[in-house]
């Protein structure tokens, strides 16, 4: 796998808020990405009470690879970029662990079938997609599609030999 050309600190605030059904006390997801990285301390209550309540819940670093300019500079093209952002069940105190943020929307996505992950999209900080900006003017290269074509059949490789008994 290519190595991360560029990094971008970033602080995570997750939303709790009361469950509707017997079968889940709370429900968590992502609701905003801060460019930098924060001093507060991990799990910090920001703001609310029992029903809805805002925690900080880390740090993270977008990596951004030449490879995947197309990517990042489709989520651009949309006019509110996105990025995404993974938990993942923990065994600890705490019921989640932050496991990614992108601006990859086709990492994103294929976040989404890993089992019990929660993937949600947050709005993209302005700092953030400025930077993504310059690190797509620096290292996109255009690819030309090329269409595969496929081999023509060859008839007589599927006709039986000679000697061949039908089963």
């Amino acid at each position: 796998m290519n190595a991360a050309l560029a990094r971008i600190s970033v602080g995570v605030v997750v939303e709790r808020t009361k469950g509707a059904s017997q079968w889940s006390d709370y429900l968590w997801r992502p609701v905003k990405v801060l460019p930098g990285v924060p001093e507060t301390p991990l799990w910090s209550k920001l703001d609310g009470d029992d029903e809805r309540a805002l925690f900080y819940l880390g740090a993270a670093e977008i990596e951004l690879y030449r490879t995947e300019t197309t990517n990042y500079r489709d989520n651009l093209a949309t006019g509110a970029p996105l990025l995404w952002v993974v938990l993942e069940k923990s065994d600890g105190e705490q019921p989640y662990q932050l496991r990614l943020v992108t601006a990859d929307p086709a990492e994103g996505e294929a976040m989404t079938l890993v089992g019990e992950n929660i993937v949600d999209s947050v709005p993209m900080p302005e700092s953030i997609e400025q930077t993504i900006i310059a690190f797509i003017k620096e290292h996109h290269v255009e690819r030309e599609f090329v269409k595969r074509k496929r081999d023509r059949a060859n008839p007589e490789a599927l006709a039986r030999r000679s000697g061949e008994e039908v089963p």
